[in-house]
């Protein structure tokens, strides 16, 4: 990992652990703790403080399915090119639509908790992330969806199968979106073909500094696939001129000195 980035990462850890009591308040359901593991998850979970409510804005006008979609201004761009993109290629077979965007920890923490009647909370956090370790809090994760749905019984599965999915692994990293939860991720989190998140086409795209700061450490230890590289461009200038050579020195006489 290239200095900076190993920078960026204690950095981001050095964080993690002193907010680490405020967050696991935040891990609570029916009065109920969760316990924090050695490298800082929760239940296989990252911790994601929630994005200021001024840097969100709404995404284009017919994206969202269902609830408002509002996501980071900067991540505007990128998404309504890949959505032109998208539309203009027959292949995709119909319309990438927003079904989940910016997920505010209070409204994580009422899905999560509403969950709890279908298994324990290790159960609930392989496919509904604890609150305060959402990608959907930061603004920069979106879920994809199909329009019109395929209507299948298994989600993943049914939306692997379509051509939107084939179309976004092939193109979405054009666009600066990388997908989160590949199929059998070391993190342990269920396989999410829709979860995608934007860390810009590069490192010096606006705003991209900041996105891949705050997935610095699930992009090192849980790499995406399709990710997108850290790559640090070096530009050489011009060579500089190759150095004269010196005359050799001539020999002096030493003078005879008293004695």
């Amino acid at each position: 990992m290239p200095v900076l980035g190993a920078m960026l990462v204690r950095l981001f850890l050095a964080t993690v652990l002193v907010a680490a009591p405020a967050i696991a308040a935040a891990q609570v359901c029916d009065g109920n703790g969760v316990a924090r593991s050695a490298d800082g998850r929760i239940l296989g979970h990252l911790p994601y403080g929630d994005v200021a409510e001024g840097d969100l804005i709404d995404a284009p006008e017919g994206f969202s399915v269902g609830q408002r979609c509002m996501i980071r201004r900067e991540v505007l761009p990128d998404l309504m090119h890949l959505l032109d993109a998208a539309r203009g290629d027959p292949a995709v077979m119909g319309q990438l639509r927003g079904l989940s965007c910016h997920r505010s920890i209070g409204r994580q923490s009422a899905v999560f908790c509403r969950e709890g009647s279908k298994g324990d909370a290790a159960d609930r956090a392989i496919s509904v992330a604890p609150p305060g370790h959402s990608e959907h809090t930061t603004g920069y994760a979106i879920d994809f969806a199909v329009r019109p749905s395929p209507n299948c019984p298994d989600a993943e599965t049914c939306m692997a199968a379509t051509p939107a999915y084939r179309w976004l692994l092939a193109n979405a990293t054009r666009f600066g979106f990388e997908q989160s939860f590949p199929i059998s991720n070391r993190q342990t989190v269920k396989w999410e073909p829709w979860h995608w998140r934007w860390v810009g086409t590069t490192r010096t795209a606006p705003g991209a500094a900041r996105a891949r700061f705050v997935f610095a450490r699930a992009r090192s230890a849980f790499p995406a696939n399709p990710g997108i590289a850290d790559l640090i461009a070096i530009t050489v200038g011009s060579q500089p001129a190759p150095p004269v050579p010196m005359p050799p020195a001539k020999p002096t006489k030493r003078k005879a000195g008293r004695r």
